[in-house]
């Protein structure tokens, strides 16, 4: 399995590479935001197959933590709301698995083997693995949880695959919000600036969507830990 994913991080690195040279290339200091805005250029100038360069960047960018907003908001820019959306809604959730994955086959065994002495750790651990689509979908609610490192850490908990891709679901609100804000720049040159425009409204219903997701998650984490370790105890 490690030799699969290892297989693919290289594939996708060789498909973006042309990307990612020529971002460079243009801006030789090393600024993420810069180099992903001069990708996002890039796959304006492909036309039929941007969307498909476009995944494939967020791909990478996912795995190798590039702040994924630049892109999401660029994606209004260069497709529109309806197809940018779609375009990101893919390529972070298979980026995310794929960092996911990373996480699990190549740091998953090192957590078991140290919790694996201590009964409450692993209490907790196999009750988070139960709830994982649950957990998983109210903290990809909540823009308080860096998107980057979650994927890893999910990676080494007890959340199995299928219940975290589907909880990925969670992404959709807050992509499409993003991404209409993202397409009232109409310049990929004010994305990420204090040039770009704005809606208080959708801003405002992303925070309040966040906020209650963030003390959602963070109630029933609490409380399905608080039961594991009960469980640990009464044993």
């Amino acid at each position: 399995m490690k030799k699969i994913i290892t297989f693919w991080l290289m594939s996708i690195l060789a498909s973006t590479a042309p990307a990612l040279a020529q971002a460079t290339a243009s801006n030789p200091g090393f600024n993420p935001q810069e180099i992903l805005r001069n990708a996002l250029e890039w796959v304006n100038s492909l036309g039929a197959i941007g969307g498909i360069a476009f995944i494939f960047i967020y791909i990478l960018a996912t795995v190798a933590f590039f702040p994924g907003s630049i892109l999401t908001l660029g994606a209004g820019v260069v497709f529109g709301v309806l197809w940018g959306s779609i375009y990101v809604f893919i390529g972070a959730t298979l980026g995310a698995t794929l960092a996911f994955l990373v996480g699990r086959y190549f740091a998953r065994d090192w957590i078991a083997k140290k919790i694996a002495g201590n009964e409450k750790f692993s209490a907790i651990d196999r009750a988070v693995g139960k709830e994982g689509f649950k957990i998983v979908l109210l903290t990809r609610l909540s823009p308080i949880f860096p998107f980057n490192l979650l994927n890893y850490a999910f990676g080494v908990t007890g959340v199995s695959l299928k219940d975290y891709f589907l909880g990925s679901i969670g992404m959709l609100p807050g992509t499409i919000m993003y991404v209409y804000l993202g397409s009232l720049a109409g310049d990929l040159a004010a994305i990420g600036t204090g040039n770009q425009p704005s809606n208080p409204t959708i801003q405002w219903a992303i925070r309040i969507v966040g906020f209650i997701a963030t003390v959602a998650v963070t109630l029933y984490v609490t409380k399905i830990a608080r039961q594991a370790l009960e469980e640990s105890i009464n044993k």
